[in-house]
């Protein structure tokens, strides 16, 4: 007979599959922290970059002979600037797009912001600093200074510098798009502003800088 009073076994439940995707979230753990560890454990470090960059090159500025060792990533901007110390040349859209780093390389006008520096092996370079002496301006400096031709003064050097070339190029019967076709040409206002369209004046001073540049063509 039954007795109601005793207490009966539950039965025993059946053993479970286990599942293979199962995890746990200490499993889950620890693998993670494995794998974020041991690859940095296992692999070595990079190894920096050992290539050598360094060039020499020998420039003739404003009538000084340099040899200068630099990087050969270096512009001529920066190396004006950083190893010689002529802070006139003046960085401004480093893009070659507003003239302000304007020089003379071999009588030339360039953007030393897109010139390297050792492309420059063995030429002669002007910055605004060897266009005069404090004593003595070079006549493009003084007519700026007459004409009012700047204001805050930044772009000026490579104003001047520029101004410098244009008058060189049109003597030397170099054309501009708006060269007139006829045998020695006048220099107009309008060709003037053509020529120096490539070095831009934030305050807006390119009356009287053409003045400047129409001073020192009359002299």
């Amino acid at each position: 007979m039954e007795n109601f009073y005793c207490e009966h076994e539950a039965p025993a439940e059946a053993p479970q599959e286990s599942d293979p995707l199962a995890i746990s979230r200490r499993t889950f753990l620890v693998a993670t922290a494995a794998a974020t560890t041991l690859p940095s454990m296992a692999l070595p470090r990079p190894q920096e970059p050992t290539a050598d960059f360094e060039v020499t090159t020998q420039i003739h500025v404003n009538g000084q002979n340099h040899q200068l060792a630099h990087d050969s990533r270096a512009t001529l901007l920066d190396t004006l600037r950083d190893k010689l110390h002529l802070s006139g040349t003046k960085k401004g859209c480093d893009h070659g797009q507003c003239g302000a780093c304007t020089v003379l390389v071999n009588g030339r006008r360039v953007l030393s912001c897109l010139t390297l520096a050792a492309s420059c092996d063995g030429d002669e370079v002007t910055t605004i600093e060897g266009l005069g002496t404090d004593e003595q301006l070079h006549p493009m400096q003084q007519a700026f200074i007459d004409q009012d031709a700047f204001q805050c003064g930044y772009c000026t050097p490579g104003q001047i510098c520029s101004a410098v070339a244009l008058l060189k190029e049109a003597r030397a019967g170099q054309a501009s798009y708006l060269t007139p076709l006829q045998p020695k040409p006048e220099l107009s206002d309008a060709e003037i502003r053509e020529r120096m369209s490539g070095n831009i004046c934030r305050c807006g001073a390119y009356l009287n800088i053409v003045k400047a540049i129409r001073q020192v063509q009359g002299a």
